[in-house]
């Protein structure tokens, strides 16, 4: 039964009322009972955590205490739908209260009068456990949404049938009386649970040159996008968002701009899924809560993102969240640390940071699901560091727990080469447990060329420096090569273009061949030195440069072929 209090004090979005409640118990306070959680409980005072601007709450006001945690609706309906960080539905709330959403408009996360077509896959007597799957809905074109038993029941089923259903209507019973809907409540902030964690043995294919090839990054895998202001991170996070080979896309906007998060809710529709042929927003859920909203709603719409992908993982998909980005998350916690007067920590964050940090990762992973199919969440965080400083808190506390780490430079984006992302910063902890899937899928020597080719561009590196005190004549015949070598690395397979209708993908073979190629260019080079051809001759060959158009070629195989075959005609005039 609820339980009602007072309101003793407000301090922006925290309010302290006199209430019996227990820790995360959700709140409606005062007159417009706007949602609160309870985040701090001092004797018979708590203090809630409001997700909404509190102007004109004063003291003395009601304060109704639900007993429950912040919780999200799983069901049918959650593709296609934007919602805000705590899952109310953003489009409904726009019409009801107009582009700005008032204070205390709320409205459920799942629709409760669309009906959906279920077919029921066990019959009556049949046993059933937490994860079980009793039937499905075709929640759109590309997406068969599994109806799951909530991991918390078990029994024997008395009653199912098919049929046209809301998410709220009963669709079975079991024997201890137990009813079984479309739709289950989970609390956000409590994982869901899996069998068994399995190891990252799979790749996750983002169609992006330089984090398939050099950084990769498995399904269930944790990555970080950390970089200043203007260096690409969304743009980079959108485009893993579009080509990524999950199943499913949970794109979390958590304290970004508005007009970039308007990019996505625009862009996202019009998108054709590559895989499917059918608009991407059918497999895509979206989290907007932009700079301007409640800070509270910023702290729970990660959580609110990691419990929906942990809900479709659970039906044996594979699960892509884009977390844009975690320093905003981590603002907010700052933010209300600070009003519970809590001691702070380094540069004022929360001495818990690293905690919660490392608490939102570990829900990702590889894993065996309660019904015995595999299922993945892979997140990718971006960070944005205050000025670029990458030793700052948030992102030192993200480094130790990701395994993949794709640093962008801002000197490298203001060089227009895209992404921008440094490639002798950059690493990934994958590259290994990923060798026998690209090996037997792509191609025998892989890992062979990747290896050579970091090599050449971390030789690279050293001759820049050297080439800058005597310039790139006074360089040895060899390492010119290299150095031409290296720059047809960065310019033919590192920089993409995300806005060309051809380049903005690039399946792991069109990488391989491309990457294939300069290498033979360098293997022929090197013959051509060693037989005493000088190395301007070979800088001054024309073939080399058509390897550069097959980025934007759709008939990429027999384009590098005929290419392939110009650059050994030329090696064979120099002679």
């Amino acid at each position: 039964m609820a339980k009602t209090g007072k309101i003793y004090r407000v301090a922006g979005p925290v309010v302290v009322a006199e209430l019996e409640a227990g820790m995360y118990d959700v709140c409606k306070v005062g007159k417009e009972k706007l949602l609160g959680e309870v985040i701090q409980i001092n004797g018979g005072r708590c203090t809630i955590q409001v997700y909404e601007d509190t102007t004109g709450i004063k003291p003395g006001e009601d304060v109704e205490n639900t007993g429950q945690p912040l919780a999200v609706e799983l069901g049918p309906g959650l593709l296609s739908s934007i919602y805000d960080g705590i899952q109310r539905p953003l489009q409904v709330l726009r019409g009801l209260t107009g582009d700005f959403i008032g204070r205390g408009a709320t409205a459920p996360g799942l629709d409760r009068k669309r009906k959906w077509d279920f077919k029921a896959i066990v019959k009556p007597g049949a046993v059933v456990k937490g994860g079980s799957v009793i039937g499905t809905v075709k929640e759109s074109e590309t997406v068969m949404h599994k109806i799951l038993v909530p991991p918390n029941v078990s029994g024997k089923v008395v009653s199912i049938a098919d049929g046209s259903y809301t998410v709220a209507d009963v669709i079975g019973k079991l024997e201890d009386g137990t009813e079984l809907r479309l739709m289950q409540i989970w609390p956000v902030r409590k994982p869901r649970p899996v069998t068994e964690k399995l190891l990252p043995v799979v790749p996750l294919i983002t169609g992006q040159r330089i984090f398939d090839s050099l950084f990769p990054l498995a399904k269930g895998g944790v990555a970080a996008i950390p970089g200043p202001f203007g260096s690409g991170k969304t743009v980079s996070q959108q485009q893993l968002a579009k080509w990524c080979d999950a199943d499913v896309i949970v794109y979390v906007g958590c304290g970004e701009r508005g007009n970039e998060m308007t990019e996505v809710l625009t862009e996202f529709p019009e998108i054709t899924d590559p895989r499917t042929g059918k608009p991407l927003m059918q497999r895509t859920v979206l989290i907007a809560n932009t700079s301007n909203m409640p800070v509270a709603a910023r702290e729970a719409s990660v959580y609110t993102g990691i419990t929906l992908a942990e809900y479709y993982r659970d039906m044996g998909y594979s699960v892509a969240l884009m977390a844009d980005s975690t320093s905003r998350w981590a603002e907010a916690m700052r933010e209300i640390s600070s009003r519970l007067e809590e001691m702070p920590g380094e540069e004022g964050y929360p001495a818990y940071l690293s905690s919660r940090v490392s608490e939102f990762y570990e829900r990702a992973g590889r894993a065996a699901t309660l019904m015995g199919a595999e299922g993945s969440v892979s997140v990718i965080g971006a960070v944005s560091p205050p000025g670029g400083d990458l030793s700052e808190p948030v992102t030192q506390s993200t480094l130790r727990v990701i395994k993949t780490y794709w640093a962008l430079d801002a000197k490298l984006a203001q060089r227009r080469h895209f992404p921008a992302i440094n490639w002798l910063t950059s690493h990934s902890l994958y590259l290994d447990s990923l060798a026998g899937w690209y090996a037997e899928k792509v191609a025998p020597d892989w890992t062979e060329l990747i290896g050579r080719t970091r090599t050449i561009l971390q030789e690279e590196e050293k001759l820049m420096e050297i080439m800058q005190l005597v310039g790139s004549d006074a360089l040895p015949e060899k390492e010119q090569v290299t150095l031409l070598v290296a720059r047809m690395f960065r310019e033919f397979l590192l920089q993409q273009n995300a806005f060309h209708p051809v380049d903005t993908y690039s399946e792991p073979k069109k990488t391989y061949l491309i990457m294939k190629t300069i290498l033979h260019f360098a293997d022929l080079a090197k013959a051509a030195l060693d037989s005493g051809i000088r190395a301007q001759r070979i800088v001054a060959l024309k073939s080399k440069d058509k390897v550069a158009d097959v980025k934007f070629e759709k008939g990429y195989e027999d384009f590098l072929a005929a290419a392939n075959k110009d650059i050994e005609k030329e090696f064979a005039q120099l002679k």
